[in-house]
């Protein structure tokens, strides 16, 4: 199992495993200390979970009460609202354990122990929910021989300048993730126009002339289709040229006559009455009066000529109107299903010789909404080797189709261009600007953040490089940050009931 996410992030480390003194005031309705050393606080992660908890150094003897918060990561990160946890001191090869089932409060579990013997040991919580198990465990703690000796304990001063509660973050979309080095592209902003991609799109064809009767469903366009569903009917009814009754009654006589001479033909040819050359000639008229027939009369009915999806989609495009006269071939309609899809993005020729080659592409669709093509399911189809008409150079990319992503409109197309090797990388959300300049929070500890002004390198839509403000393993705010933002503009905290 794994243990805890500190390990590999040694700076973060730092300020977030080892034991701080709370430098924040809540208050009358804040946390409750009894007069005596300052509490201890320590905030680790595993890949699972974050833990934040608060208690007063462990002395022989005495309870210690620890509020414990527990948060589930994730996209959004959440408090815990079921499982148990077990805390265990152990040290020296001897411990003692208590097991709590559910949380006193959302997030929240209250937890006692009472250590039987001074050193230095181990922390352990052991975390059981429904959808998982974990462990996290915390070195290197102290128990104290007495009260005394606790009080005059110096604890590292750490953490922020900005507090910002559990139960604040807990009631919004809140995360943070830690700042990681990597490969990062910087990126050609083109646009990209949107098509379907080859194989998406079925075109309904007239395969009669005549004239286009909808069908009781009445097709427009954006309505879902099912496969073999009878979209339109075409009729040559009445019509002097290319009447399609004529020719099928005409089919259906040329046939019976073909049957007839066949079937005499085989008998007479039987009794070697006429030659094999006369008896196949026959068989190939009958042959070919049955297959006009079956052409004519596959889909034709006492209506007309049935026109019907092949497979399941929606309508696309819409060509004709009830009633219109159609020829033979003559386009229809569109059905589509918009599960792959084409972007056409235009490099002008002084990004292209940037480019050189072409790696991957980022779209934006909106401001919130950025996909990579690696989440689109994408690749990279062609390039072209020629300037069109406009001056650019066309990159075709297939992707899936996704919401926002619809055919006939335009997005913003990022390029990835030259890469930065060991860049320092956070997500665009975690940015603030604020008139040009800007910065993101830092969670230095559970309830602890940090304001930081960034220096930007490049930007490719979902991640931008950050030259100087933050190191890596620090923890920024992906969401929520304008809540906490908000919170030190207003100067006020909600009323808080830890105890320890």
């Amino acid at each position: 199992m794994k243990k805890i996410l500190f390990a590999l992030l040694p700076v973060f480390a730092i300020a977030c495993n080892q034991p701080t003194q709370q430098g924040h005031d809540h208050g009358d309705g804040g946390h409750s200390h009894d007069e005596g050393p300052a509490a201890l606080s320590y905030t680790l992660y595993t890949d699972k979970t974050e833990l934040y908890v608060e208690f007063k150094p462990l002395v022989v003897g005495q309870t210690a009460k620890f509020a414990a918060h527990f948060t589930h990561l994730g996209e959004v990160f959440t408090p815990f609202t079921e499982g148990s946890i077990t805390i265990s001191l152990i040290s020296g090869g001897n411990g003692i354990r208590q097991t709590v089932d559910s949380p006193s409060s959302p997030g929240i579990f209250r937890l006692a122990l009472q250590p039987a013997a001074a050193g230095t040991g181990k922390l352990v919580f052991d975390v059981k929910t429904k959808g998982y198990t974990d462990q996290i465990i915390i070195e290197n703690v102290l128990v104290y021989p007495n009260a005394e000796a606790a009080a005059v304990a110096k604890v590292p001063q750490t953490g922020g300048d900005i507090s910002y509660l559990k139960e604040q973050a807990w009631k919004i979309p809140f995360a943070n993730q830690p700042v990681t080095r990597q490969t990062f592209y910087n990126t050609v902003r083109t646009s990209g126009a949107i098509t379907g991609a080859p194989g998406d799109e079925q075109v309904l064809a007239a395969k009669t002339a005549g004239i286009v009767s909808f069908s009781r469903m009445k097709p427009v366009t954006g309505m879902t289709v099912k496969p073999g569903q009878v979209l339109f009917t075409i009729s040559s009814k009445g019509l002097t040229d290319g009447n399609t009754d004529v020719r099928q009654q005409e089919a259906r006589n040329n046939l019976a006559k073909a049957k007839v001479d066949f079937e005499r033909s085989q008998s007479l040819y039987n009794d070697r009455l006429i030659t094999e050359r006369d008896y196949l000639q026959a068989k190939t008229e009958y042959d070919n009066a049955r297959a006009v027939a079956s052409s004519l009369s596959g889909t034709y009915g006492t209506g007309g000529q049935r026109i019907a999806a092949s497979r399941g989609g929606f309508i696309r495009t819409l060509s004709v109107t009830e009633g219109q006269f159609v020829e033979a071939g003559q386009p229809l309609a569109v059905v589509a299903t918009n599960k792959r899809l084409m972007v056409r993005a235009d490099i002008a020729p002084a990004a292209y010789a940037r480019i050189g080659s072409i790696r991957s592409a980022n779209f934006r669709v909106n401001p919130t909404t950025v996909y990579s093509l690696q989440d689109l399911n994408g690749r990279l189809a062609s390039v072209g080797k020629a300037a069109g008409e406009n001056g650019t150079v066309p990159a075709f990319f297939e992707i899936d189709g996704r919401e926002g992503l619809l055919p006939g409109s335009f997005i913003e197309v990022l390029l990835q261009a030259d890469a930065v090797n060991n860049a320092l990388v956070i997500p665009v959300s975690a940015l603030m600007e604020d008139q040009g300049t800007f910065s993101c929070y830092v969670q230095m500890a559970g309830e602890s953040f940090e304001k930081r002004e960034l220096t930007l390198g490049g930007n490719d839509g979902k991640n931008v490089q950050v030259l100087s403000g933050l190191k890596e393993g620090e923890r920024v705010v992906t969401k929520g940050a304008y809540n906490i933002k908000l919170s030190t503009a207003s100067g006020t905290m909600p009323a808080h009931g830890h105890e320890h």
